[in-house]
């Protein structure tokens, strides 16, 4: 074995379960209220469709770096395989996430228009 052991295998763990405990307190944070007029400038807020802008433009660069991978593979500049497998299952992730964030939209548009007045 090269050089995996219970405690690094622990200490792994570990990471993670912080890692994700400081990611549910985020979740879970107050939402603060916006601040009166004359008060200091709150820090800029992001709306939806610059979120959403921000996240497609995540999901085309995977998929670029992917393809990068891929081909500097297929010329044989790389021999890490691992590496190009890992850059091309987080694309498929970021791309799968993002469309079945499009079909609930979808779906929510839908329902909305669909609405008796």
């Amino acid at each position: 074995m090269s050089g995996i052991d219970a405690s690094s295998i622990l200490q792994m763990r570990n990471q993670i379960l912080q890692q994700n405990a400081a990611l549910q307190r985020v979740a879970t944070a107050p939402v603060m209220p916006p601040a009166a007029p004359g008060a200091a400038a709150p820090v800029e807020q992001t709306g939806f469709t610059s979120a959403l802008r921000d996240a497609l433009t995540q999901v085309n660069s995977l998929q670029a770096a992917s393809s990068e991978a891929t081909a500097a593979y297929e010329r044989g500049e790389t021999t890490d395989i691992a590496a190009v497998m890992l850059a091309r299952e987080q694309s498929s992730l970021g791309f799968q996430a993002t469309l079945q964030v499009r079909n609930k939209l979808l779906t929510a548009y839908r329902d909305i228009m669909s609405m008796p007045v």
